[in-house]
């Protein structure tokens, strides 16, 4: 049997081909899937798009966006050489739905001040062309989109009539708050997604980037009070003690982290078996995966490489 398609679907080709001509194979869990990987199916976190956000609880890793929100990615990276979010906080934890951080008490005078050498002013990246873009796409249909799938590790979707490509609000996305006109983000004040996923978000709100390590932090934060979880107390805010790109860091200091590439043999294998589970515990395997609950597996950099 020969296959075309992405590797994603591929997998899920072979699996029916195996079914219907009778070929039995010792059903392999995710994680076994990805004992077995080889070297090659992962890649090296880029230190240039790649912040560290440390809270009081440890540091959150972040994959920054370029290719979908170039000049946020370019501002956010202004902001954080200029050190601008060392000693603010996360003002705001909606229950199933964000945690907010950036600075909630400058006016807009001031704010542009804090700004220092980044731009005050940035044009809306809810979406990009798709052309150029190599697409992993997942087998399964999706009620937002006509597409789902992966960008370089990022979960994306697609419309097939104006050919665009966008970024998809999973749980762990990076955004860019805004006011109601949609070129009025700038990435000084962002929030991630904690909670069920908005996807009724995309192509509404610039996404610049994902949480790869430490969404534990952000997800245990208290709720604030509604309707939104903004604190009404300042006390309760959870103080962010640096945000910093790892390329600034030594790289003795930098953690390195590796993540699955969503073009490799091993992704797809691994989605497959997520997918369509055939362990003993499971009696009906589903046969179906949302984008959102797709991971990205990551790990630490064996130490022999």
């Amino acid at each position: 049997m020969t296959c075309r398609p992405t590797l994603i679907a591929c997998a899920l080709a072979l699996a029916a081909f195996a079914s219907t001509t009778g070929a039995t194979e010792k059903y392999r869990s995710a994680q076994e899937i990805l004992d077995a990987s080889p070297a090659s199916d992962w890649r090296t976190l880029d230190p240039a798009n790649t912040l560290y956000m440390d809270v009081e609880g440890g540091r959150v890793v972040i994959e920054l966006a370029p290719a979908f929100a170039p000049e946020h990615v370019a501002n956010i990276r202004t902001l954080a050489r200029g050190h601008f979010w060392d000693g603010l906080s996360i003002y705001r934890s909606q229950d199933n739905f964000v945690v907010q951080f950036g600075d909630p008490d400058a006016d807009e005078a001031g704010k542009a001040r804090s700004l220092g050498s980044a731009k005050t002013r940035l044009p809306a990246e809810f979406e990009r062309p798709s052309q150029g873009l190599a697409f992993d796409a997942l087998p399964d249909t999706d009620g937002w989109a006509d597409r789902v799938g992966f960008v370089d590790g990022l979960p994306a979707a697609q419309d097939d009539q104006d050919g665009t490509t966008w970024l998809a609000h999973c749980y762990g996305a990076l955004g860019a708050g805004r006011n109601m006109e949609a070129d009025s983000s700038v990435g000084a004040e962002l929030y991630v997604v904690t909670g069920q996923s908005p996807r009724q978000l995309d192509r509404n709100i610039t996404l610049v980037g994902r949480v790869v390590k430490g969404m534990e932090l952000l997800s245990a934060i208290p709720r604030g009070p509604e309707p939104m979880g903004f604190y009404e107390d300042a006390e309760q805010r959870a103080p962010i003690r640096a945000i910093r790109l790892a390329s600034e860091l030594p790289p003795a200091e930098r953690l390195p982290l590796q993540l699955l590439r969503t073009d490799s043999t091993t992704f797809a294998e691994a989605t497959e078996a997520r997918r369509n589970r055939r362990d003993d515990f499971y009696k009906r395997p589903a046969g179906h995966i949302d984008l959102c609950n797709v991971p990205l597996p990551v790990r630490l950099a064996p130490a022999t490489e």
